[in-house]
C-alpha cells in the first residue's frame, strides 16, 4: 500500500473522531445552557417566602365555662348533655383563650350564611393583608390563588372573592378546595408545588381557614356531633410560596418533600368524619370512635413512602430487615419503627385534639419537647383545622427555634380519609421584629394544659344554671 493512502485514511479517522468529540461537545454545552435556564426560572424550586396567621379579637375568646353556657343557649339545658360536653372539653386540650365566631355571642345567635361570609372574608382579609404588607408583593404580583375551606362552599367561589376584593389580574390562576378536611393545608402546599413546576417565575397564595360559623354549635343529642361544638376555633392562615430566585435569599423556608397518602377506599375510614344529620334530622359534623384507629393506619402508610425519601441508609436497612423477619420469615419480633427525629429537628402534628397529639407522638417515639408546639398551638387558638400545623410553625419561629439548615416535618389528618405531610428546610431565621400571632402571649408558653375543674365544680355549675334567658350582659360578664 502506498504512503499517502495510509496518510489519507489516518486523517479520515481523526475527522470522524472529532466529528464525534464536537457533537458530544456541543450536546453537553446545550444541555448545561438549558440547566441554567431552568435554574434560573427557579422551575427546581418551591420556597416558602412567609406567611401569617389571623388572631382573632380577645372578645371573641371564650374559657370552658362560656364555651359550655354558649353551645346550650338554643335548647334547655339537659344535664347529661352538658356533663358530658364538660368532660369533651376537660379532655380536648383546649385553652381558655380559644375564640369563637361572632354569631354566638348575639342574641338570635342564628347562623346565617351572611354571618359565615363575614368570618371566612374576616380571616382571609386580615392575613392575606399582612402578608402583603410583609413581603412587599401585592396583589396584583399573584400568578396562583389557592383557597381551602372544607364545610362552607358559595357561589362565586371563595377565590373568586379573594379576587375581587384584591382586584387581582385577568390571567390568575384559581382554585378552591372545598370538602377536604383538616389536611387541605398541607394538600394545597403540594398542589402549589405541582403548579409552580410548570409556571416559572410566579408567586402562589394560599389561604387556609376553616368556617366554624356553619358548624360551631351542634344543638343536638347525638354524642358523636357534640365533638365539634369542643374542638374546633376560629383560625386561618396566608402563605406565599415563589420559585423566583431571587426570593431564596429572603424565604423563610424550602419545601424538599410532600406526600400524600388517600384511604378512602376503606368504607370504614370514609365515613369516620362526614357532614350530617343525625337521626333527629340536626345538622352537624360526626366524628366516629374509629377516627384514631383510622388515622394511625394512614399515619402508618404516610411514613412508609415518605421514610425512603428522608431517613439515613442505616434506618432503612434496619427497616427492611425487621419487615423481612416479620412478612416473610413469620418470625414473632416487635415492629420496628424508624427514629424520624434522625431526619427531623422539628415536628408540626396535627392540632385535632389531645388524643391525637399523644397518639401521633406515641407512633414517632417523640418527646413533649418534640410535640410542645403542637400542644401550645391546640390550647391557645384550639383546632383550627387547615390552618393549625402553620400556628404550630409560627410558634416554632416566635421561639427562635429555627436554625437554617435544620429540618421540620408537618403532619396533618383530615376526612376522607387523608393523610398528608411535607417536609421543610429552614432557610432564614426570625428576623428580631417580626410580628406574629403569639407576641402577646409567648412569654406563658409553654404551659400545663390541663385544666382544673372538677366533677364537683361541674356539678355546682349545673345545679346554678337555668333553662336559657342570657342577654348581651349575662354574656360580657362571663367572657375571658
Amino acid at each position: 500500500m502506498k504512503p499517502w493512502v495510509g496518510f489519507v485514511c489516518l486523517l479520515l479517522l481523526l475527522l470522524r473522531i472529532s466529528s464525534v468529540l464536537a457533537h458530544l461537545f456541543v450536546a453537553a454545552a446545550l444541555g448545561w445552557l438549558l440547566l441554567q435556564i431552568l435554574g434560573k426560572r427557579g422551575w427546581r424550586e418551591c420556597y416558602l417566602v412567609d406567611f401569617t396567621c389571623y388572631k382573632p379579637s380577645a372578645e371573641r375568646q371564650v374559657n370552658t365555662e362560656m364555651s359550655i353556657y354558649l353551645s346550650a343557649r338554643t335548647e334547655p339545658i339537659i344535664p347529661e348533655h352538658s356533663k358530658f360536653q364538660w368532660k369533651i372539653f376537660l379532655r380536648s386540650g383546649l385553652g381558655e383563650e380559644t375564640s369563637l365566631p361572632r354569631f354566638v355571642f348575639n342574641d338570635e345567635m342564628v347562623a346565617t350564611l351572611q354571618e359565615a361570609r363575614v368570618e371566612m372574608e374576616e380571616t382571609f382579609f386580615a392575613t392575606a393583608d399582612e402578608l402583603f404588607a410583609r413581603t412587599g408583593v401585592t396583589p396584583q404580583d399573584i400568578d396562583i390563588l389557592i383557597v381551602t375551606v372544607s364545610t362552607f362552599t358559595v357561589t362565586p367561589s371563595h377565590a373568586s372573592v379573594v379576587a375581587n376584593h384584591y382586584k387581582m389580574k385577568e390571567n390568575v390562576k384559581t382554585f378552591n378546595l372545598s370538602g377536604m378536611g383538616c389536611s387541605a393545608g398541607v394538600l394545597a402546599v403540594n398542589m402549589a408545588k405541582a403548579l409552580l413546576l410548570v409556571n416559572p417565575d410566579s408567586y402562589a397564595l394560599i389561604l387556609c381557614t376553616e368556617n366554624t360559623t356553619v358548624n360551631a354549635n351542634y344543638p343536638g343529642k347525638d354524642r358523636t356531633f357534640m365533638l365539634t361544638n369542643s374542638l374546633f376555633r376560629v383560625g386561618g392562615a396566608a402563605l406565599l410560596l415563589s420559585n423566583k430566585p431571587q426570593d431564596a435569599a429572603r424565604a423563610k423556608l424550602r419545601l424538599l418533600h410532600t406526600v400524600r397518602v388517600n384511604v378512602a377506599a376503606d368504607e370504614e375510614a370514609y365515613g369516620c368524619i362526614s357532614v350530617t344529620e343525625d337521626d333527629d334530622g340536626v345538622y352537624g359534623v360526626r366524628l366516629r370512635p374509629s377516627l384514631h384507629t383510622i388515622a394511625a393506619k394512614a399515619l402508618t402508610t404516610n411514613l412508609a413512602k415518605l421514610g425512603p425519601k428522608v431517613l439515613p441508609l442505616r434506618e432503612q436497612l434496619y427497616y427492611a430487615y425487621n419487615w423481612l423477619c416479620i412478612k416473610l420469615l413469620k418470625m414473632k419480633v416487635e415492629a420496628y419503627v424508624p427514629n424520624f427525629k434522625l431526619a427531623f429537628q422539628h415536628f408540626c402534628v396535627h392540632p385535632g385534639g389531645r388524643g391525637v397529639i399523644s397518639g401521633i407522638g406515641k407512633s414517632l417515639k417523640l418527646n413533649e419537647y418534640d410535640l410542645e408546639a403542637s400542644r401550645m398551638a391546640l390550647f391557645r387558638f384550639g383546632n383550627t383545622s387547615t390552618s393549625g400545623v402553620w400556628y404550630e410553625m409560627a410558634y416554632l419561629h416566635a421561639k427562635g427555634r429555627l436554625k437554617v439548615g435544620e429540618r421540620v416535618l408537618q403532619i396533618a389528618l383530615g376526612s376522607g380519609f387523608k393523610c398528608n405531610t411535607a417536609v421543610w428546610e429552614v432557610v432564614r431565621e426570625k428576623h428580631p421584629l417580626e410580628s406574629s400571632c403569639w407576641d402577646e402571649c409567648l412569654h406563658r408558653y409553654p404551659c400545663d394544659t390541663k385544666k382544673n375543674y372538677t366533677d364537683d365544680f361541674c356539678d355546682q355549675w349545673l345545679s346554678r344554671v337555668t333553662p336559657i334567658e342570657t342577654t348581651s350582659n349575662d354574656l360580657d360578664t362571663n367572657t375571658t
